[in-house]
């Protein structure tokens, strides 16, 4: 069972409306189809690898909408969004497939993929194993775990499925404590989240201060409010590998020129 109390916040509001959709799909489409499903799929792309490089390493989230902000961008193409990031330096990329609050969808996942050569990650609420399936039957080859949201037992159950899939999870973490457990469950991949997913609000600070718990073995991700080259370069310095950058990106005009100029220093 999950961890996480309903105390009517928007992540309750988006998690009651993800386990109603899951429950729904289980019915349409059993994880017995979903497994063949994955036998053609195509090969898994190197994520960790992807986000441990000698660079300032941005995994470009394609994000149609957000709940902090509504619509992002419209319209969306992902195929071309994808290509274009690509070409501008992404390390990988993360495709947001919650559809009610985010406006995502597996279509766009599969459709960015088989544009680029970057690994991609399945970004939504998982909770369920036959959610695991589905990300890698739709071509994923990662996605995301948010300890806030999920058990012990389940947080260990997912990652070991993610692995025997080929797939090494994102674990997103927002405190000290779910920090302490997505270690215990062996996560490898360590993103901290610094928009508070209750309250909506972003602090920076929050990386910062988990940082120094980060194992040196694993791979640590800064995820939310990144907005300058600057703010990527003094992440890296204090230990940092990747950075999750979204909105920043999918506000402005120019997504790939926004990314371009995250990844370059300022003239001086």
């Amino acid at each position: 069972m999950s961890v996480h109390a309903n105390t009517g916040t928007v992540l309750d509001r988006i998690l009651e409306s993800r386990r109603a959709w899951v429950e729904h799909r289980k019915r349409v489409l059993p994880e017995t189809v979903l497994k063949y499903g994955v036998k053609a799929a195509p090969p898994v792309r190197d994520f960790p690898a992807a986000l441990s490089r000698d660079a300032i390493n941005v995994l470009a989230e394609l994000k149609p909408a957000s709940p902090s902000r509504g619509v992002l961008r419209d319209p969306f193409d992902a195929p071309a969004l994808a290509q274009s990031l690509e070409d501008a330096g992404a390390a990988a990329l993360s495709v947001l497939t919650e559809e009610e609050f985010f406006h995502g969808s597996l279509k766009n996942l599969r459709d960015a993929r088989r544009s680029v050569a970057l690994p991609v990650l399945r970004k939504d609420f998982i909770f369920d194993p036959w959610q695991v399936w589905e990300a890698r039957a739709n071509d994923a080859d990662s996605f995301l775990l948010i300890v806030a949201v999920l058990g012990d037992i389940q947080l260990q159950e997912l990652i070991a499925l993610g692995r025997e899939l080929g797939m090494e999870p994102l674990v997103e973490v927002h405190t000290l404590e779910e920090l302490s457990r997505a270690m215990a469950a062996g996560a490898r991949i360590l993103g901290v989240n610094n928009r508070d997913l209750r309250t909506l609000t972003v602090r920076v600070q929050t990386s910062y201060e988990l940082i120094e718990h980060i194992p040196d073995e694993c791979i640590a991700v800064s995820e939310s409010g990144l907005r300058t080259h600057d703010d990527l370069q003094k992440l890296r310095a204090a230990g940092f590998d990747a950075f999750l950058v979204g909105e920043h990106l999918m506000l402005a005009p120019d997504p790939a020129a926004a990314l371009t100029q995250l990844l370059t220093p300022p003239p001086q």
